[in-house]
């Protein structure tokens, strides 16, 4: 199993200073990918959970991160697509697998919040319905020569899109989701699975299985695909469940965490990303950021693969 780490992008720690630093550490200690992931907006009034409060644009972060590693991947988990037209993301994927040497894991995902839409001019009807035809563009933009599609929903005139993509036939393409309808198209479509931050990860299996039986009813082979999980690490006093319901996953001492994330091997995850953003000690936008850094780095190497 590929172990991966979350980059600085929220919150205290998300500073030039930390994300290269955090970035370069992560390689050193052996970690095998680098996630960012995506945040245009917080409602005025809403109740967003402290990691949402200050993020930095992940496509950004990942060049950013590109200059300053050669060997760990890097991930977005997730780009929404209606934000960006296909076009558009197309050209960005392409230069961070240029400039980082062929090293790019792309996550997509449909998007949920009505005012991030309103503020992307993006549309949130038949989202899901798209998706198919938007990573048609994608791969045909990474294609090489002329690109041209005409579809339902986008439309590509023939032209010549480069730099192309270091990795051939072009980055692999990743799909979050949780309804089993998005699973499906996982299946269908993608290069693999990206859980959400909110996944119940007890349940894992379950959707790891309607995955891998849409892929083989598509006649795709299941075992190619990557299962990533979004780690949320809860790092210290163990985290339960309401009512009884057990300690939470990836919460408590390290020795709870690494059988965790052997436990998911066991059930089929292929990686496990530990993503402190979402730790408030570390990801909230009002701690301090010295101490954010040194609570991350403790656990950065408490958790490093081979310890």
């Amino acid at each position: 199993m590929r172990i991966g780490f979350g980059a600085p992008v929220s919150g205290a720690w998300a500073t030039p200073h930390y994300l290269g630093r955090f970035a370069a550490q992560a390689e050193a200690a052996g970690y095998g990918s680098l996630w960012t992931f995506q945040r245009l907006l917080v409602p005025e009034g809403s109740a967003m959970e402290p990691v949402y409060h200050s993020v930095l644009d992940p496509m950004v972060a990942l060049g950013y991160a590109a200059a300053v590693t050669s060997r760990i991947r890097l991930g977005v988990a997730v780009v929404n697509m209606p934000y960006l037209s296909p076009g558009y993301l197309a050209k960005q994927a392409a230069s961070v697998d240029v400039l980082s040497g062929g090293r790019l894991d792309l996550g997509l995902g449909l998007g949920w919040m009505p005012e991030e839409f309103a503020a992307a001019g993006a549309v949130m009807a038949g989202r899901g319905a798209r998706t198919a035809e938007y990573i048609e563009v994608l791969r045909r933009l990474w294609a090489g020569g002329v690109a041209e599609f005409h579809g339902e929903h986008y439309t590509v005139p023939a032209g010549r899109a480069a730099p192309l993509p270091v990795q051939r036939p072009g980055p692999p393409v990743l799909l979050g989701g949780t309804v089993p309808r998005a699973l499906q198209r996982v299946g269908r479509l993608a290069d693999g699975w990206i859980t959400s931050s909110r996944a119940d990860l007890t349940r894992i299996r379950e959707g790891i299985d309607i995955i891998k039986g849409a892929a083989a009813e598509a006649g795709r082979d299941p075992g190619a695909l990557r299962i990533i999980c979004r780690g949320v690490v809860r790092w210290g006093t163990p985290v339960t469940v309401p009512e009884g319901g057990g300690r939470v996953p990836l919460s408590g001492g390290f020795g709870d965490i690494r059988a965790d994330t052997q436990w998911l091997a066991e059930q089929g995850v292929t990686e496990v990303f530990y993503d402190l953003n979402w730790d408030p000690l570390v990801g909230a936008p009002d701690v301090d950021p010295a101490g954010a850094a040194a609570r991350a780095e403790e656990i950065l190497e408490g958790l490093a693969p081979g310890r």
